[in-house]
């Protein structure tokens, strides 16, 4: 064990779980209407509360024991083969698990900004649990467990594919089974805190540090390029943002720019690792561009209520660093190169079959699990607790 590497690690589990609570849900509860706050504070925790206890009977060795290229096999179910002596790499077993299971919180915590204000609370939890068995837990395998992905030599440094596709697609699917909300597109409320969001967003920012930074499961030079690429690729991404929004409504607005934020952050995820700061930048100009426009392709041209914007954000956002980095990793760029026997376009073949299969994966999973649930005890609350608003209908607790 090196205790340098397992002190690192340790942070870092505490500024993944910082990202899902308070700084997701204080993001994401920002922008609803003060009638539905509590209850996306309540799905954010309530998932991280619901994915720990999955990740500790059956995802972990879902994800990461031997198994086959497709999933890991059983031999770690509640951590039965894990002591607190067994090593991962330099560090506890127990703290690879940690630092796993809140990556594992927070990519379901994502989809939540597409079903606000409208979903059955016993949908989320039922929804939440099938899909990390069903959904995450395999591609995480795929990628980072060992699968056929990493045979190929996928380059996913701490996400764009196993966290934000998975999220930001099947947020997609689950946005357009669940229908929009009554008043979509026209009368939607504004966000009803926008002091919240920004400090939600900041939240994020930090604890991205120990996302991507973390991923590297050492305190080495690698853990270090990708905090930096981390921290250049949302400064950019927020600025562009902030400028188109400038440009188009004649107001630079902080929603936005914090949203640009999140887009910069998502998009340097699978890339932060293998890139150099040209690389981030680049990253983050393409993010702050093309997920500000995924926002209107989602919500005017498609006419889907994926309320906030996730998979604009972390979907499209996933795909850009992931195919991106097939580039930007080139040495010539100040990036950390490639795998034996792989070039540019080599890698990305591989990083395109990465996406394609993730997405198919994401989607045919999400519409399995949604359909099950709106055939069996519902999807979506009836018109009158929609109205009254999900804090008070569902869980009888109100801020105002």
């Amino acid at each position: 064990m090196d205790t340098g590497n397992t002190s690192w690690i340790l942070t870092s589990t505490a500024l993944v779980l910082f990202m899902t609570l308070p700084g997701l849900a204080l993001f994401y509860g920002g922008l609803v209407s003060s009638k539905n706050v509590i209850s996306v504070l309540m799905h954010c925790i309530v998932i991280a509360c619901l994915a720990s206890i999955l990740w500790l009977v059956i995802a972990y060795s879902l994800a990461f024991s031997s198994g086959n290229p497709l999933i890991g096999g059983l031999g770690n179910i509640f951590l039965s083969n894990v002591s607190k002596d067994t090593l991962s790499g330099t560090i506890p077993e127990t703290l690879f698990f940690m630092f796993q299971m809140t990556f594992a919180i927070i990519t379901p915590a994502l989809i939540v900004g597409a079903y606000v204000e409208r979903m059955k609370f016993s949908a989320v939890l039922i929804f939440t649990a099938l899909w990390i068995i069903i959904v995450y837990a395999p591609v995480t395998h795929w990628i980072w467990g060992g699968g056929w992905l990493a045979e190929l030599n996928i380059m996913d440094f701490a996400g764009g594919l196993v966290v934000h596709l998975t999220a930001g697609v099947s947020a997609l699917v689950l946005a357009v089974i669940l229908g929009r909300r009554k008043n979509f597109p026209g009368k939607i409320s504004a966000p009803h805190n926008p002091s919240m969001v920004m400090i939600g967003a900041c939240m994020l920012w930090v604890g991205w540090f120990g996302f991507n930074a973390g991923s590297a499961l050492a305190a080495d030079v690698n853990a270090g390029m990708a905090m930096l690429a981390t921290h250049i690729s949302a400064a950019t991404a927020s600025l562009v943002w902030m400028t188109i929004d400038w440009i188009k409504s004649g107001k630079p607005t902080m929603i936005g720019l914090v949203t640009g934020t999140i887009a910069g952050l998502a998009s340097i995820t699978p890339a932060s690792g293998f890139v150099g700061p040209m690389g981030a930048l680049i990253i983050g100009i393409s993010a702050g561009s093309i997920c500000y426009l995924m926002v209107n392709v989602v919500k005017n041209k498609f006419n889907i209520d994926d309320s906030l914007d996730v998979f604009a954000v972390h979907g499209a956002g996933g795909v850009i660093g992931t195919i991106l980095v097939a580039f930007l990793a080139h040495d010539s760029l100040g990036g950390a190169g490639y795998a034996g026997g792989m070039n540019a376009i080599s890698q990305l073949v591989t990083q395109l079959t990465g996406v394609v299969a993730v997405l198919i994966w994401s989607v045919v999973g999400t519409i399995v699990i949604a359909l099950v649930i709106k055939k069996t005890t519902g999807l979506r609350v009836d018109s009158k607790s929609e109205n009254q608003g999900l804090d008070m209908s569902a869980h009888g607790e109100t801020n105002q």
